[in-house]
């Protein structure tokens, strides 16, 4: 599945709720559903930097795609790396770096969270985009 795909399928989801108390219960339970970082990626060169709370990020090339795993101290921000993960798991270097990030304001995320998660949410888009920028450097 491609990256828009993957975004569009997110965008649809989220369309199916009344109201932000129950997005807000989406993102929490997708975030119950990440799968577990290994405790080894838990360093502090996995943290991502301008986040409130802890968010690891950690990411490995398997047959050319990218694929991350993550975990976070706080279960919103669990959900929101998650979903971020979902979106771009598993894609080429090339791809996620050529992907578009709107559907993040699609679906509202950044305006309905405070000023240091939507700073956060930035930040792990950067880091997300920097490990495609760094694997498709190494394949060069």
């Amino acid at each position: 599945m491609t990256i828009k795909a993957i975004q569009e399928e997110i965008v649809d989801e989220f369309s199916m709720f009344d109201d932000w108390m129950q997005r807000y219960e989406y993102i929490i339970e997708l975030g119950k559903s990440l799968p577990i970082i290994d405790e080894q990626y838990k360093t502090e060169d996995n943290i991502i930097k301008g986040c409130q709370s802890k968010v690891w990020v950690h990411a490995e090339e398997q047959n050319g795609n990218v694929v991350f795993t993550a975990d976070s101290d706080a279960i919103l921000t669990k959900g929101i790396i998650a979903i971020l993960i979902r979106a771009f798991s598993n894609q080429s270097p090339k791809a996620i770096l050529e992907a578009d990030t709107d559907f993040v304001d699609e679906i509202g995320l950044k305006e309905h969270l405070s000023p240091t998660r939507a700073n956060g949410l930035v930040s792990m888009i950067k880091q997300i985009k920097m490990y495609a920028l760094a694997f498709q450097a190494k394949a060069e």
